[in-house]
């Protein structure tokens, strides 16, 4: 079930899909479809102490996209929450952009898992992600 723009907003509660910290993060959703969601943070701004990509950074990007496929897959009167999330950080970011590209791999009635591969702007791979959302139904509204 495809989910428009003003449905996924009142699901997510931010119209930019990121949350406070992915957009704090400058953390942009591109595309969101529940095939496939990418989306994509600057390197800059989001770097440990020796100048590289934070690997916490390509955690939030990864957990973003995987919750935005969850929500759009679980519809209006269910909600996706983050249950499991692992990364392998491949090689080093230090300029640009990464973009974060996110496919089901299982979605199911409770639970939606999402793989999440992260590039760096020469298209090479920075980080692999696996995120696991449990879906619920939604709170009850006053």
């Amino acid at each position: 079930m495809a989910l428009d723009t003003d449905q996924l907003t009142e699901i997510m509660g931010d119209p930019a899909f990121a949350g406070a910290l992915g957009t704090r993060m400058g953390l942009e959703v591109l595309e969101a479809s529940v095939e496939r969601v990418v989306g994509r943070i600057p390197v800059e701004g989001n770097t440990q102490p020796y100048g590289l990509l934070h690997g916490g950074a390509s955690c939030v990007l990864a957990e973003t996209l995987g919750s935005v496929g969850s929500a759009i897959h679980a519809g209006l009167d269910r909600i996706a929450v983050g249950i499991e999330l692992n990364a392998t950080h491949h090689r080093a970011a230090t300029e640009g952009f990464v973009t974060g590209t996110a496919t089901p791999v299982h979605l199911g009635r409770s639970l939606a898992t999402w793989e999440i591969v992260i590039t760096d702007d020469a298209g090479r791979r920075v980080c692999t992600a696996r995120l696991t959302c449990m879906l619920r139904d939604a709170p009850k509204r006053a």
